[in-house]
């Protein structure tokens, strides 16, 4: 099997209520990431992209945190409408979701399209 073109990662961790760090996990995450497979599915790309639960990726407070490799572009990602628009914009047809992406990581003009 051929690898896969684009990798999904969903931080998934969880703190204490108490730590000031935040939690993606308390804000959705998990639901967000199983959001991304069953788009992954819808537009049948399974195969060809892979949506992943992260551990810490070091951005709870600007979370849920989403980062798609190879391009290193890292989302807020909030709802499932957000998860459609990545997958249909992001991954299918190489645009940047610019009001997704997170402050201090400003993501590259372009990206290849989805080769499948």
């Amino acid at each position: 099997m051929p690898g896969f073109t684009r990798h999904i990662f969903v931080c998934t961790n969880q703190r204490s209520a108490d730590d000031p760090r935040g939690s993606c996990s308390k804000l959705g995450s998990q639901a967000l990431h199983e959001a991304f497979k069953q788009e992954t599915k819808r537009l049948n790309l399974k195969g060809t992209v892979r949506a992943n639960k992260a551990g810490c990726l070091d951005r709870c407070a600007e979370g849920p945190s989403v980062v798609i490799y190879p391009e290193g572009v890292w989302y807020t990602v909030k709802t499932e409408a957000d998860v459609k628009e990545i997958m249909e914009r992001h991954v299918v047809q190489g645009e940047v979701v610019t009001r997704l992406v997170m402050p201090d990581h400003p993501a590259p003009a372009t990206l290849p399209p989805l080769k499948s």
